[in-house]
């Protein structure tokens, strides 16, 4: 998959396709579906299969004093469409000024002009341009005008009649259920970053760990979870089962949150290197302890724990 951030003179292999249009945070069970009917029918016209989103997310722009919110940073929302064989993914970035562009220019300059679609797919809860006064509808009546087709996906829901959406995982994550978060997504929620140096506490009682700031990322509920972590090794990952903290250490009163992860099967330095981190299962709430001891004797029951979960659960 090539990606482009930018849609002025794009080189004529990304031109005259299908294109799925949407922000597409956390690539969920309902966004694939949209990419997925782009894809569709990409394959069947014989035409580019493209994903058309916008960094950062709008919220960011217009609440940047809210709290870090973000399932699939850029990063690993691109890996995700990757993952469903996209051809080309175009990523435009959001400010201000990108803001005030129409809902009727973002179609001329970039749908039309830029992109030369051919056909146009997006959510139903899809919403553009200045205002947000571009709809789907908007965008099939200019479809008509401009001659590209559009497609307009309903809700994608699960078995119990609930639409799959973003807000969904987010909310299933701060309360500190992983597992139903996962059913949305299709897949466990990742929390993926480079390995810092921590302050070695976790070595020096048997139980060293693997440390990342989580920096956009939403900010799942504090505590212990089960995980699996992915330790990349050339073109492919090997997942580890474990057990990783996710909290401010108030045992030690340090204030940032931070993810520490113990890898129950590896034995190596992973610092500075990118970990894959899936939450499988939440174990408890972080907790103060009076000391070094009563820290190692509860990481060991959580270690327990956390094997009696990952023995149930299907490898990945």
């Amino acid at each position: 998959m090539r990606i482009f951030r930018h849609f002025e003179d794009l080189p004529p292999e990304v031109k005259g396709g299908a294109v799925a249009i949407g922000n597409f945070d956390g690539v969920h069970m309902g966004h694939r579906e949209v990419i997925g009917e782009a894809g569709w029918i990409a394959k069947a016209h014989r035409i580019p299969w493209v994903v058309l989103t916008f960094e950062p997310h709008p919220r960011m722009i217009f609440m940047p004093k809210q709290d870090p919110f973000r399932i699939t940073p850029f990063r690993i929302k691109a890996r995700h469409v990757e993952e469903m064989d996209v051809d080309h993914l175009v990523c435009l970035q959001f400010d201000m000024d990108f803001a005030k562009v129409s809902a009727e220019d973002f179609i001329q300059k970039v749908l039309v002009d830029g992109l030369a679609a051919k056909h146009v797919v997006c959510g139903y809860d899809f919403y553009f341009g200045a205002k947000r006064q571009g709809n789907p509808d908007m965008l099939l009546h200019k479809g008509r005008e401009h001659g590209f087709g559009f497609t307009c996906v309903n809700p994608v829901t699960d078995n119990g009649g609930e639409a799959y959406s973003s807000t969904r995982v987010r909310e299933y994550l701060v309360e500190g259920e992983p597992h139903q978060a996962s059913g949305v997504l299709g897949r466990p929620f990742e929390i993926e970053g480079r390995v810092v140096e921590g302050d070695q506490r976790g070595r020096s009682i048997g139980f060293p760990t693997c440390n990342i700031e989580l920096h956009e990322y939403l900010k799942p509920a504090l505590g212990v979870y089960a995980i699996r972590a992915g330790v990349d090794h050339g073109t492919h990952t090997v997942w580890h089962d474990g057990v990783a903290n996710i909290g401010k250490r108030p045992t030690f009163d340090k204030r940032d949150i931070l993810l520490e992860a113990h890898l129950f099967d590896f034995e190596g330095d992973l610092y500075g290197k990118h970990l894959r981190v899936a939450l499988v299962d939440f174990i408890r709430p972080e907790q103060k302890f009076d000391g070094l001891d009563e820290i190692k004797e509860q990481i060991a029951k959580d270690c327990i724990q956390a094997k009696d979960i990952l023995k149930s659960t299907k490898p990945f």
